[in-house]
């Protein structure tokens, strides 16, 4: 057989891949991931009563701002990360940027606070359970993040899953913050970002698992 009738062969038959089947695989589980973290919330937790009120209060839309640019930081990070030589780019920047920013308004809230309030600022009322609610929240979106990235073809294991759980623990976030009253930037910059660092330790210790191929 020559070379020209063995192509012909191995090219009958052959169909056209959709190359968008793996993101639309990830979008839809993510979305599962996400309805089902907020249906948690809302049977667990509850949403806050006072949310309404507090909305006149611009502190609750930078906390909302501020996970919310997480996770699209970390989305981006996880989709850079789920294709072998895709590059990152700026993600790391998008992901530091905010945190950076929330960390210097928080030393600036703190500075201008007398001693005995700087406790309550840090602490505020809900400190021993906060990481531990945004982690439990996240991780309806870390299994659907870790499943839909497993459509993909991951090279760097653990950093793909690392990045699948820092944005789940950001979305993890945001669902949270609709039940969160806390408002004060020292707080959200020390247990907000220890609550979503949680979900991205976990996907980096599972990641090299659960997404080999």
């Amino acid at each position: 057989m020559k070379t020209d009738e063995l192509a012909r062969l191995l090219a009958t038959g052959v169909e056209r891949v959709d190359r968008r089947a793996p993101l639309r695989r990830a979008g839809i589980a993510v979305a599962l991931g996400v309805l089902l973290a907020g249906a948690l919330m809302a049977g667990w937790l509850g949403v806050r009563t006072t949310l309404g009120e507090d909305a006149g209060a611009p502190m609750l839309w930078v906390k909302f701002a501020f996970v919310a640019w997480l996770a699209a930081a970390g989305a981006i990070a996880a989709l850079g990360l789920a294709r072998p030589g895709v590059r990152l780019a700026r993600a790391p920047v998008a992901l530091a940027a905010p945190v950076l920013g929330m960390w210097v308004l928080a030393g600036i809230v703190l500075a201008g606070a007398d001693a005995p309030e700087r406790a309550t600022l840090l602490l505020g009322q809900t400190w021993s359970t906060c990481p531990f609610n945004i982690a439990v929240l996240s991780l309806p979106v870390l299994a659907a993040a870790l499943w839909g990235m497993r459509g993909f073809a991951p090279t760097h294991l653990a950093w793909a899953g690392g990045a699948s759980g820092l944005f789940a623990g950001a979305v993890g976030a945001f669902v949270y913050a609709f039940h969160c009253p806390e408002l004060a930037a020292p707080f959200l910059g020390l247990w907000y970002v220890l609550g979503m660092l949680v979900p991205a330790a976990l996907g980096a210790l599972v990641g090299p698992r659960v997404l080999r191929w």
